[in-house]
């Protein structure tokens, strides 16, 4: 009956199917904006939509009409808890401050997928005076309103939010909520940040058979930049294994030249994974790091060599190819076996009179067999 007391709320609604059309959505969408408040109740109505896809652009287009506001606020405090979610995305994509109230009253909600909601969009509108608000959240008994809370705060990047942040990247006994605390650490860029992401790295928590999940936490943690290289040189000197195998990996990724001496010691350790991760993270240097990797060549320990010979052949300069041709005499079986495998990567013809002799060497048959292979390779 709406619909024929007002013929304009009933000329909006039939636009809303056009909106499934991707050849009419764009025509579609510019005519129930200028409707202005008429298009209103059949967007509203449309909120309820399965498909995510066109649920998202209903928002969007309510996101623009002004005129929405007072609907979408009588929605947010007595539709189904879904429909109030969903209009609080509205809200954080118009950025409407009108909506700070009943957004922060909602922080107090029983249903947590409101809650949650609700602190992402009071991140969106973007008024810092509602931090305080959306502290205690930290604490809130539902992952899914914590891992909100994370990244809400985070958008402000404020660093006196940073000790209640890292106090969740070490107590929170879920690694996704974890995740989300990294995250707002990391994406904030600021160097104050850095003493709790490296507090965070040295917890086992993160790492103790989640390879996975430690990736977050790495990925903050490289995030921060150069600030970050002094910590993570200090951190090869680490008690724990692990710790030092990591600092090692992300100083290979940033690339700063100041690491290249300490990485080039900790090819040294005796940790198998720290080695063969500093020789890996040398090579990322190029040029730079074949003296450094070259002294570990002579190494009394095998797999210290080995991870040098590893390290240089990943390098792809034709100054490396020497130093993996003596390493065919290396008195260890692994190393003269990774040697042959750098060479063939390198395709560089100046191995095969070594490659050769060990080819006529009957005394290892399988290595002579890998060696005739790579000359079969290097000759084609």
């Amino acid at each position: 009956m709406a619909w024929f007391a007002n013929p304009k709320q009933a000329e909006a609604k039939r636009w809303i199917p056009l909106l499934a059309d991707s050849a009419k959505r764009d025509r579609a969408a510019q005519e129930l904006i200028r409707f202005g408040a008429d298009a209103v109740p059949a967007l509203m109505d449309a909120l309820q939509s399965q498909d995510l896809n066109l649920l998202a652009i209903y928002q969007q287009i309510l996101a623009r009409i002004p005129a929405a506001s007072p609907e979408l606020m009588k929605a947010f405090k007595f539709a189904h808890p879904i429909i109030r979610g969903r209009v609080a995305d509205i809200f954080g994509m118009s950025k409407d401050k009108h909506a700070t109230p009943v957004l922060l009253e909602a922080l107090q909600s029983e249903f947590f997928t409101v809650r949650a909601r609700a602190a992402l969009a009071l991140a969106n509108i973007g008024d810092p005076q509602v931090i305080h608000e959306l502290l205690p959240l930290l604490q809130d008994p539902e992952d899914e309103v914590r891992i909100a809370a994370c990244t809400a705060i985070g958008k402000f990047r404020d660093p006196s939010t940073f000790d209640e942040l890292a106090n969740v990247t070490l107590d929170d006994p879920i690694i996704d909520v974890r995740q989300a605390a990294v995250r707002a650490l990391g994406d904030s860029h600021s160097p104050a940040a850095i003493p709790f992401l490296m507090e965070a790295l040295r917890d086992s928590f993160w790492w103790f058979e989640r390879e996975q999940a430690v990736r977050i936490l790495l990925a903050a943690i490289e995030n921060m930049g150069e600030p970050v290289v002094e910590p993570l040189i200090e951190a090869l000197g680490d008690r724990e294994g692990t710790v030092r195998k990591f600092a090692a990996k992300l100083l290979g990724r940033l690339g700063n030249p100041s690491a290249i001496e300490e990485l080039g010691m900790a090819v040294y350790d005796l940790h198998h994974e720290v080695s063969q991760t500093a020789a890996e993270a040398l090579a990322k240097f190029g040029a730079p790091a074949i003296d450094v990797l070259a002294e570990a060549l002579i190494h009394p320990e095998a797999s210290v060599r080995k991870h040098a010979v590893i390290g240089l052949g990943s390098i792809k300069d034709e100054r490396v190819v020497p130093f993996l041709i003596e390493m065919l005499q290396d008195s260890d079986r692994e190393v003269k076996t990774q040697a042959i495998q750098a060479l063939a990567d390198m395709k560089d013809t100046r191995a095969l009179p070594a490659l050769q002799q060990i080819v006529t060497n009957r005394a290892d048959r399988e290595m002579a067999s890998f060696a005739k292979e790579v000359i079969a390779r290097l000759q084609k």
